[in-house]
């Protein structure tokens, strides 16, 4: 009788473990590469229609590694590393890149002794699905670095009109 006490005890709490076991993992999106490129192409079609002289546009997923990549006729060259930085940048933060050009322009200058992909300048901007952060966009090379930001939030827009519209 003892050994069937021991086995029923023992039984219980294997399945409440197994059932604990459950919270330990949490169900996360994914940025696809579709989705980058929906983002890409929203961005591309707003700064051609807000008379953007040329932008690079990059899209990360939310580790920051490099999704999909534009670089629009006109634009100069070292826009695409800085777009690239400002996506990474938001990515990794899980926030608008503008937010630390702000701070740097207050002087908390040792914000600019982060890693060497970080890139405190207005253009880089998560992607949200619902309230996950699944990659961000960042774009140089715009009229100005707020028609860059106006940029990146139109690409960024795009998938979250998506996750909007599929409720």
């Amino acid at each position: 009788m003892n050994t069937h006490f021991h086995k029923i005890s023992f039984a219980l709490l294997f399945s409440a473990a197994a059932a604990l076991a459950g919270e330990d993992v949490a169900a996360k999106h994914t940025l696809t590469l579709d989705g980058a490129k929906k983002a890409d192409n929203a961005a591309v079609a707003y700064a051609k229609a807000n008379g953007a002289p040329g932008s690079a546009i990059a899209v990360v997923d939310d580790g920051g590694h490099l999704l999909y990549f534009v670089r629009l006729d006109g634009t100069f060259t070292a826009s695409p590393n800085i777009s690239i930085g400002k996506a990474k940048t938001a990515a990794l933060f899980k926030k608008p890149t503008s937010d630390f050009e702000n701070i740097v322009n207050k002087g908390r200058f040792a914000m600019t002794a982060l890693p060497p992909d970080f890139t405190p300048l207005q253009g880089g901007v998560p992607i949200r699905h619902g309230e996950q952060i699944v990659g961000a966009i960042g774009v140089s090379g715009a009229k100005s670095a707020a028609q860059d930001e106006e940029v990146a939030k139109a690409g960024a827009a795009a998938i979250e009109e998506t996750k909007t519209a599929s409720k």
